[in-house]
């Protein structure tokens, strides 16, 4: 349980950091419209600090660290949010600067964005697969 309040907390100060980024570098530039950086902030808070948060509790009441499942989620889910949140860093970083990506750039980005948002989905698919198989039978 430790280690989930330990990633929890990790994910907290990385959200932190993500909004006091996204302020001073829009605030640097005079940038005043939407960027993809506005939500690097939300993304690393409820993905991060809260999914971990949830688990801690879970992990508390049940066995979960001792499936396999589990240990994938921590994988996969590890993998998948940080990802996104990068792509979404090197998507906003040139938004505020007034760059534009090149076709081949820009599809990229979204690519690897996706890839991202699959490994978080699937990591999610494991935690609820995980809980129901740590869950007491009383049906």
């Amino acid at each position: 349980m430790k280690k989930l309040l330990n990633i929890g907390f990790l994910y907290a100060i990385l959200a932190m950091a993500g909004g006091v980024f996204y302020r001073e570098f829009t605030k640097f530039n005079g940038f005043t419209g939407r960027t993809a950086l506005g939500v690097v902030h939300t993304h690393l808070f409820l993905l991060g600090m809260v999914m971990f948060l949830i688990a801690a509790l879970f992990a508390a009441r049940l066995p979960l660290g001792q499936t396999r499942l589990f240990k994938g989620f921590l994988v996969v889910y590890n993998i998948g949010v940080p990802l996104t949140v990068v792509m979404l860093l090197v998507r906003g970083i040139p938004q505020v600067l007034g760059m534009e990506l090149s076709r081949g750039m820009d599809a990229a980005v979204s690519g690897v964005a996706g890839i991202g948002h699959i490994l978080t989905g699937a990591g999610l698919v494991l935690f609820f697969l995980a809980l129901r198989r740590a869950a007491p039978a009383r049906d």
